[in-house]
């Protein structure tokens, strides 16, 4: 292949490069510059080691975060480690992170980075080409030592499967010379610098990989971040401390970070409430009110980049059946719904992604709360006498779903009144991520903050065939879908793209493969004394610029 690559990544290609990227964001562009958040009340400085204990609803499933995705990981590996590129502080344009720069192809195969030189891992070793190459083998040969057996949902989700699948994405990773690393594509991938920048792709200590293995790693994990991870009591706490030879120089403000689990959403803002934490996340709606008038407290609302909706798992009888499908859809009351648990911090869902992306289609009319509708279809399905089935119901509150039991209840009633019974059945969150995820629901709960910005992250990763078996839950398996969605990955503009998604989007609103619910705006709250803390729209953030006054 010519290695004809981009003298600068500003050069008269950087068209391309946007629309390779999925957004506007410069590669060139600096971090941006800590802007402090002055708090509406002086309070006493902090004397001593800074400390901040953020409450959470439920514990980290595993420290490896290509292992294990789900949001508590996130939140905790985040600052752990560090990947290639990052995002702005609020939003998801792409800025350097341990690249400095990059260069794209013209033709949209190669990208080359020159990585920060002097970084360190945790354990003393040094961050190189080499590190990101181990990485990169280590997630995409299921032939690697390292390899997990079960592979890596998000490496397959976003890269099209693993080396030597016809539709892997990425042909070779080359070191170049130390602090140089090429990656060489089999076919365009608009998102792929987008991609580069999620939690997931964190670049980990090879020597500690090698050293610990995997399943040790998972629980003593080694990154560049702005934390060093101490310790963790499983289902109570994990304890990160200040990383001293952090490379973002200046930074963290912090002394030690300590992430709590404190399960109902209440007790948590009691704990926040009582001094027992600093920050939590989690607020119920309805609570907002309460921490906007306590003087001692500060609201904190997270851009909203999510959907939480009912999913149907379309292989088995009888939600195979589009009629059955679209009949249930017509049964829930979503605008009730969202008014009754959301309190102003949601809006009714149309499409699987939200109206704050691009590439949203606002042309689809959802449909309405219609009895005599699903009724109707119910009948024409072969079902005019109902019929029962089971409701997997989310055991735990999530940013796009307050709280899942509840919500599940007020829907069994909806879907009662067309003749439709179900049987409500939660269990423990990773066992309910892990059995969704084989395909063992029925009708169930479920939702997704997005991790980079890009369309292709919400109606690839959740209803594209290729994930079936990761994160499509719903087994949805539509061939027009599908050549839709990769032509929108291939894509050489943004406009291209948009039009290619919108598409999808149709097709998807007419299979309904799942009742899109709500789009939250998630709610936070921490002592007045915290500064300096900018929730992302992905959901997890690193803390390295917080502090405390």
């Amino acid at each position: 292949m010519k290695k004809r690559m981009l003298t600068t990544v500003f050069s008269s290609l950087l068209a391309l490069s946007l629309a390779l990227t999925g957004c506007g964001g410069s590669q060139e562009a600096q971090k941006p510059a800590d802007t402090p958040q002055q708090p509406a009340a002086e309070q006493p400085a902090a004397s001593g080691p800074k400390q901040l204990i953020i409450g959470r609803g439920g514990d980290t499933v595993g420290l490896d975060p290509i292992q294990h995705t789900d949001g508590e990981t996130f939140k905790v590996t985040e600052n752990i480690f560090d990947t290639l590129v990052s995002y702005e502080e609020e939003n998801t344009n792409v800025v350097p992170g341990l690249a400095e720069s990059w260069e794209i192809a013209p033709d949209g195969l190669t990208y080359t980075f020159k990585l920060r030189q002097g970084v360190k891992f945790h354990d003393g070793t040094d961050f190189n080409a080499e590190a990101v190459k181990f990485n990169f083998d280590r997630w995409m040969d299921k032939n690697n030592p390292l390899h997990n057996k079960e592979g890596y949902e998000y490496y397959n989700d976003m890269f099209g499967g693993y080396l030597g699948d016809e539709t892997h994405v990425i042909k070779s990773v080359d070191v170049v010379d130390p602090y140089t690393v090429k990656f060489t594509l089999n076919r365009p991938l608009a998102p792929f610098i987008q991609n580069l920048g999620m939690s997931c792709f964190a670049i980990a200590s090879p020597t500690a990989l090698k050293e610990m293995g995997p399943e040790k790693f998972n629980e003593n994990p080694v990154g560049t971040g702005p934390f060093i991870f101490k310790e963790w009591k499983r289902n109570d706490t994990i304890t990160l401390e200040k990383n001293p030879n952090y490379w973002n120089a200046g930074f963290p403000k912090l002394d030690k970070l300590v992430f709590k689990v404190i399960p109902e959403n209440t007790a948590r803002l009691t704990a926040l409430t009582s001094g027992e934490i600093d920050l939590m996340d989690g607020l119920n709606p309805d609570d907002a009110q309460t921490v906007k008038d306590n003087p001692e407290l500060q609201l904190i609302l997270r851009p909203s980049m999510n959907i939480g909706f009912v999913g149907f798992n379309v292989e088995k009888k009888p939600l195979d059946n589009p009629k059955v499908r679209e009949a249930l859809a017509y049964a829930i009351n979503k605008p009730a719904i969202v008014e009754a648990f959301f309190a102003g911090l949601g809006e009714p869902a149309v499409n699987p992604m939200p109206p704050s992306l691009w590439g949203w289609n606002g042309n689809i009319k959802d449909r309405e709360f219609n009895l005599d509708k699903a009724k109707q279809l119910l009948a024409e399905a072969g079902y005019a006498n109902g019929l029962k089935l089971k409701f997997w119901a989310m055991p735990v509150a999530r940013p796009y779903m307050p709280d899942g039991v509840k919500i599940a209840e007020a829907i069994q009633q909806d879907l009662k009144k067309i003749g439709v019974e179900t049987e409500i059945v939660t269990m423990e969150w990773a066992t309910y991520l892990e059995k969704t995820k084989a395909g063992e629901q029925e009708i169930f709960m479920l939702g997704w903050t997005g991790d980079n910005g890009d369309p292709d992250n919400f109606l690839a990763t959740l209803l594209d065939k290729n994930n079936i078996g990761g994160n499509n839950r719903t087994r949805y398996a539509s061939e027009e879908v599908h050549k839709l969605l990769m032509a929108a990955q291939s894509a050489t503009t943004k406009e291209e793209r948009e039009k290619l998604y919108q598409q999808a989007q149709e097709l998807i609103f007419k299979d309904v493969p799942m009742v899109p619910l709500a789009h939250s705006t998630p709610a936070l709250a921490a002592k007045k004394n915290v500064i300096n803390y900018k929730p992302h729209p992905k959901g997890s953030e690193s803390l390295e610029k917080v502090d405390l006054q």
